[in-house]
């Protein structure tokens, strides 16, 4: 196998990549059963962030920190998440990947380790993020697909979800999509675009930012759904963003059916596997 290095030359997997390089990663992950990504102190259910940091630090013999794109809640998925951290030890793109995929559950996976500019930050970097959410709209719960999406039981007119969704369009000012808790010192963010369509019984709803409050995507499902089912108007989204007022909006919701599907940065950094950069700079006419 071969990979293209943001540096120059092509590489092969098994080439040793020197000590006090930047490396980037890209990760996969379900939520379920996790107390979501970030290492917190004295939590009984293990963190996604301090099971990928125990497995890397087995492949390096040494502790290895690292910092993620965007830190998702307890029941969240990524598929596109992106870390970066600074190899402490000589290891080979192969060694960084299967080694660290020995040492985790089958629930976390790095699918692809490249080596960046040294200046590269998984966080700081990033110039947009894409979640995904999945609801299963359905009149008996599904069986199958528990934990990796949502349930309504009513139906849900997902064109009508669509054009609510359009209001929040651009810069403006989240605060009733933000959670309590939120830490973020502003409200306001900048929406690319989001998107609500239907793919047989499942209604699915994409939503890109150049960064997300905490809950603000869950909020802004759990708002389009009262739209979907009719119990509130279209116009209603656009209202609620108006008034900024969380307490007037609907509940959030849950944590089981959304992802995070990608993450952007320049293309300076050349990214082999960062599907949404394109995007960024030729934003999606929905």
């Amino acid at each position: 196998m071969l990979i293209s290095l943001s540096s120059g030359p092509i590489r092969h997997s098994g080439d040793p990549i020197p000590a006090g390089s930047r490396l980037a990663c890209h990760i996969e992950y379900c939520g379920t059963g996790f107390s979501g990504w970030q290492s917190q102190p004295h939590l009984p259910v293990a963190t996604v962030q301090e099971t990928l940091e125990a497995a890397l630090s087995q492949v390096a013999n040494t502790a290895v920190r690292v910092v993620c794109a965007g830190r998702t809640d307890t029941g969240v998925h990524a598929t596109g998440q992106v870390v970066s951290f600074s190899a402490p030890v000589t290891r080979s793109e192969k060694s960084w990947v299967q080694g660290a995929n020995g040492n985790m559950p089958p629930s976390v996976r790095v699918k692809a380790v490249t080596v960046v500019d040294p200046q590269f930050h998984a966080r700081f970097s990033a110039t947009a993020r894409r979640y995904q959410y999945i609801i299963a709209n359905t009149a008996v719960r599904p069986a199958l697909s528990v934990g990796q999406v949502s349930w309504y039981r009513a139906p849900l007119d997902a064109e009508r979800m669509h054009q609510a969704a359009q209001s929040l369009l651009g810069k403006q000012d989240f605060s009733a999509f933000r959670a309590a808790r939120c830490q973020s010192p502003t409200p306001v963010r900048h929406v690319d675009f989001v998107s609500v369509y239907r793919v047989g019984e499942l209604v699915v709803i994409e939503v890109q930012a150049n960064a997300f409050l905490h809950h603000m995507v869950r909020n802004i499902v759990g708002s389009l759904i009262a739209v979907g089912c009719g119990r509130k108007p279209v116009e209603w989204l656009a209202e609620l963003l108006a008034g900024g007022d969380r307490t007037v909006a609907a509940d959030t919701a849950a944590a089981d059916g959304l992802y995070l599907i990608g993450v952007a940065y320049p293309r300076s950094f050349a990214l082999p596997w960062c599907e949404i950069s394109a995007v960024v700079e030729n934003p999606v006419k929905i």
